[in-house]
């Protein structure tokens, strides 16, 4: 196709969703010799955000990453980190897969070497206790809480009353299971398959964030095939990204499924109740968006508001029956 394999990397073991995703990419390309697939980068002994520098760099042609970990080079995808913004996956997915997913997808091309081709499912965030469920940011008051490493998480998880705590993951199922914390905050699958719903077995649905994670290419190695080259690896990471959101779907279903099995207690929060973790939020979260391109921000806003008011049913087309 061009001359050689492609090399695409990643950085999860055989079973994610994201690997999954990566081998229904190779899969699409139609030949697994189109492909040479570095399933995960840390089994070698190396950092997995390296992935990012080899792509740049060009030695590697692409590569999947959490979102998150570009946002210090590229302030605009902190917009993903806005809490409680949306809890419906399916709207987010529409607004990337539109106009605004497009705009974003040219501010990363014009301040970085990448190309953006995707945008998947990197999981909704919600949080899990130990003792007792919550239904308001009173009952989280003085509630020690693992958070990720990230002061602006921190501080809209003060804002509701918690204590973040900062523990690294590799030890995070030991100081849950010693209860050195009250809370942790993950998405269902993390929860699940790092054993954490064993001691904490009130898992409230807060949504509070959804996880995305971006396909990256070498921007001048992608312009530099032709067009029919381009449009086939495009067309192949279409397919992989509707399937990956399909595997991320499935995965967390199937992992709430096996808690609710094994006795934990499911909580959903109403619109009176969330509207409150809103609130209780907000100022830090404008704070969080000040640092934010404004039009960016603001065409993810209005993209949200106009694909949530076109997926709402309208009343008055529902026909009595």
């Amino acid at each position: 196709m061009i001359g050689r394999a492609l090399k695409f990397g990643g950085y999860q073991g055989h079973t994610s969703v994201h690997t999954r995703g990566a081998q229904a990419f190779c899969d699409a390309l139609g030949d697994s010799r189109n492909v040479a697939f570095l399933q995960n980068i840390t089994t070698s002994g190396r950092q997995a955000s390296e992935l990012l520098t080899l792509t740049e760099a060009g030695t590697l042609d692409g590569c999947y990453f959490a979102s998150s970990y570009l946002a210090g080079r590229m302030p605009e995808l902190g917009l993903f980190d806005q809490h409680f913004a949306a809890a419906d996956r399916r709207l987010v997915y529409a607004v990337l897969d539109g106009p605004f997913g497009r705009r974003l997808a040219e501010k990363v091309e014009a301040e970085t070497g990448f190309k953006v081709l995707g945008y998947w499912d990197n999981g909704l965030r919600h949080i899990s206790f130990a003792n007792r469920p919550i239904r308001s940011p009173q009952d989280c008051r003085g509630l020690r809480i693992r958070t990720l490493a990230n002061e602006a998480h921190q501080r809209v998880f003060r804002a509701l009353g918690f204590e973040p705590q900062v523990i690294d993951v590799r030890d995070l199922a030991a100081a849950i299971e010693a209860k050195q914390v009250d809370a942790q905050e993950n998405p269902l699958t993390n929860t699940y398959q790092m054993g954490l719903h064993k001691t904490q077995r009130h898992i409230v649905l807060t949504g509070h964030l959804l996880g995305v994670t971006l396909v990256l290419f070498n921007r001048e190695t992608f312009q530099s095939w032709s067009q029919p080259v381009q449009a086939a690896v495009s067309a192949a990471l279409a397919e992989a990204t509707a399937k990956q959101r399909l595997f991320a779907q499935e995965e967390e279903a199937k992992c709430e499924a096996a808690m609710r099995r094994d006795g934990v207690e499911f909580t959903t929060l109403s619109a009176a109740e969330r509207a409150r973790f809103v609130a209780a939020t907000a100022e830090e979260v404008a704070a969080m968006r000040a640092g934010l391109d404004v039009e960016i921000l603001e065409m993810f806003h209005e993209e949200l508001a106009r694909v949530a008011a076109e997926q709402s049913p309208d009343p008055t087309k529902i026909r009595e029956e």
